[in-house]
């Protein structure tokens, strides 16, 4: 079967988004939503081995990847609104259902698209995506709270080391089993988007905005309790950002989910790419 990845746009609001898709469009879809500081470019190894059985689309939301990245004065850096422009990008894609794969900032963009539409959601692979208070590590919280408390020059500093080619370096390698086993075009390209004028500005427009997510956690909890989507966690149980005890909180309100600890950081796929796709074909093909 033709396992080939195609790079493709579409329109949305008057934005151009970016998406890579594999697979056949009649077999189940996963939807491939990326994280800070990255676009769909992560999932780049992963698409081929699932392609065999599902229909695969990674979309690089407005402000990230090769998707337009319009100055924060001409659009509003909220995760509403990222989120809003990937639902638009499933209803042209006219996506009826759908897995939902997320990773970091994946689980906001993610879970706004199931709270909004949970029938069309048919699961849930978590990978490092955080929903509960006890998933957030002292490491963002140090980079997050005084931004919350008081947006300053001074309290900006942080967040922006957060997006600088050490910060996004780190965010790759730490936790990795192998660090050598990671490609260091992760960064370096992720970087190059990075530091395009005005998109350290309005990243820290959306970790700034990153509040309005907690204020959501319940809302989100009383969703999975509703609507129990068949659930696979897969987490990298080093990751200093998002703690295993967030992976954990999980099976309070969905306790038929499956949890995989995997020997990784804050990202997975550059070394377990091939046993994650095996997790997923496991959990969601009869």
């Amino acid at each position: 079967m033709n396992t080939r990845i195609y790079h493709r746009t579409a329109e949305v609001n008057a934005r151009k988004i970016f998406y890579r898709e594999a697979g056949n469009r009649k077999s189940p879809t996963i939807l491939l939503l990326h994280g800070l500081p990255t676009s769909s470019q992560m999932y780049r190894e992963l698409m081929p081995e699932l392609a065999d059985r599902f229909h695969v689309i990674a979309p690089d939301y407005i402000g990230f990847g090769h998707s337009d990245a319009p100055m924060r004065h001409e659009f509003d850096y909220t995760f509403n609104n990222l989120a809003a422009h990937v639902s638009g990008l499933i209803d042209t894609l006219e996506l009826d259902s759908y897995i939902l794969y997320m990773q970091d900032y994946g689980g906001p963009v993610g879970f706004r698209l199931f709270t909004q539409r949970p029938e069309r959601v048919k699961g849930f692979i978590i990978q490092n995506a955080n929903a509960y208070m006890e998933g957030v590590g002292d490491a963002p919280k140090k980079v997050l709270l005084p931004l919350w408390e008081k947006r300053t020059a001074e309290t900006e500093r942080s967040a922006r080391d957060f997006v600088s080619l050490e910060g996004t370096r780190y965010q790759w390698l730490v936790g990795a089993k192998d660090p050598e086993a990671i490609n260091p075009d992760n960064w370096v390209l992720d970087q190059a988007l990075l530091d395009r004028p005005g998109v350290q500005d309005y990243q820290v427009d959306l970790l700034d905005d990153y509040q309005s997510n907690i204020g959501l956690y319940p809302t989100w909890q009383q969703a999975f309790r509703d609507h129990t989507p068949k659930t696979l966690i897969v987490w990298g149980k080093n990751d200093p950002f998002f703690i295993p005890p967030g992976a954990r909180a999980y099976l309070r309100d969905l306790p038929e989910a499956k949890l995989v600890w995997l020997d990784a950081g804050h990202f997975v796929l550059d070394e377990n790419s091939t046993q994650v796709a095996a997790e997923i074909k496991s959990v969601f093909i009869p």
